[in-house]
């Protein structure tokens, strides 16, 4: 059938990347794309019902294909298909209007992803980043594409919550960030093993497994065979102060690199991190525990920052309402 073929094929990063299209499936997904303003240009539906639940300004826009619930269910990811499927064009955050109540609880708190390579990571991260009030995502090259069908799933609505910037060069990245931004990164290894282990920085975003001294800051990576130097270059890793994620970090603004799995933390991030004087945080964890994982350490990491940026916020209106007590 014409149909299953198109939904196969829109499935596909290439299909993405050429006709600058996605994929959305469930009636949650899509109505909420359609109310942050995405472009819908084919809806398959197999009941009238599913498209009376959706604005319908909106949807007019759009070619409607009614399908037989079967032929759903053969083209549908999920393990209980709800008969709804959409083919957008690829939202673009410049134009996209966002939840009043997102925007009011938007804190000067962004997030980088580098090197997040599972889809179920990337999608859970994007949903807490939504959760912590986060400004911004930015997605770098080597990481998974947001608007791949399992991040997208795993995302529950968070890409139509606040603006995601992907495949973004690590040279780019600065110009998207704040003026006066400082740039922390979430990170477990001990500085110790980096010479053991060619998978440095774990994907962890932040546990801490190895680190006897969680205060010693990031050293250079000692000199390692050719075949041991890969994207960190020979250089060395920059020397980073480190200290644990409750402790005083999150200036106003702020943002945090969370790494990914195997690949973790890239040299770029950390770089960029000592440019803005950043600091490496770490998760301590019990000692033979391994390192958590990296959404779980993105959702800790983000919302100790959104508590430490509110309550810097509150300490500011107190000095502000009775500087002579305070003063």
């Amino acid at each position: 059938m014409a149909g299953r073929k198109v939904v196969t094929i829109a499935k596909s990063k290439k299909f993405r990347d050429n006709h600058g299209k996605v994929l959305l499936e469930g009636l949650r997904l899509i109505k909420d794309a359609l109310e942050a303003g995405a472009v819908p240009q084919t809806l398959f539906f197999s009941t009238v019902g599913h498209l009376k639940e959706l604005p319908e300004a909106q949807i007019k826009r759009a070619s409607l294909v009614k399908v037989k619930f079967e032929d759903i269910k053969i083209w549908s990811d999920l393990v209980t298909p709800q008969g709804l499927l959409g083919i957008f064009a690829k939202p673009d955050c410049a134009k996209m209007t966002y939840p009043a109540a997102q925007l009011t609880n938007s804190l000067p708190l962004l997030l980088i992803c580098d090197n997040i390579r599972d889809p179920g990571n990337l999608g859970t991260i994007l949903r807490s980043a939504a959760g912590a009030g986060c400004e911004k995502v930015l997605v770098t090259k080597g990481c998974v594409d947001p608007w791949e069908p399992k991040v997208l799933r795993a995302g529950m609505g968070a890409h139509f919550r606040l603006p995601i910037l992907a495949n973004l060069d690590w040279e780019s990245v600065p110009s998207n960030l704040p003026a006066g931004v400082q740039v922390c990164v979430a990170d477990n290894k001990d500085p110790g093993a980096r010479a053991k282990s060619t998978s440095v920085l774990r994907e962890a975003g932040g546990a801490g497994s190895a680190l006897g001294n969680p205060k010693a800051p990031v050293k250079p990576r000692p000199n390692a065979a050719p075949e041991h130097e890969d994207e960190e270059g020979a250089a060395g890793i920059p020397e980073l102060a480190t200290q644990c994620y409750y402790e005083d970090w999150a200036q106003t603004p702020v943002a945090v690199v969370i790494g990914g799995e195997t690949h973790g933390l890239s040299v770029d991030a950390l770089d960029l991190a000592a440019s803005t004087g950043g600091k490496r945080l770490v998760i301590p964890v019990v000692p033979g525990v391994d390192s958590l994982n990296a959404a779980i350490a993105a959702a800790i990491v983000l919302f100790e920052g959104k508590r430490q940026l509110l309550q810097r916020h509150r300490q500011e209106d107190n000095r502000q309402k009775f500087p002579a007590e305070l003063g």
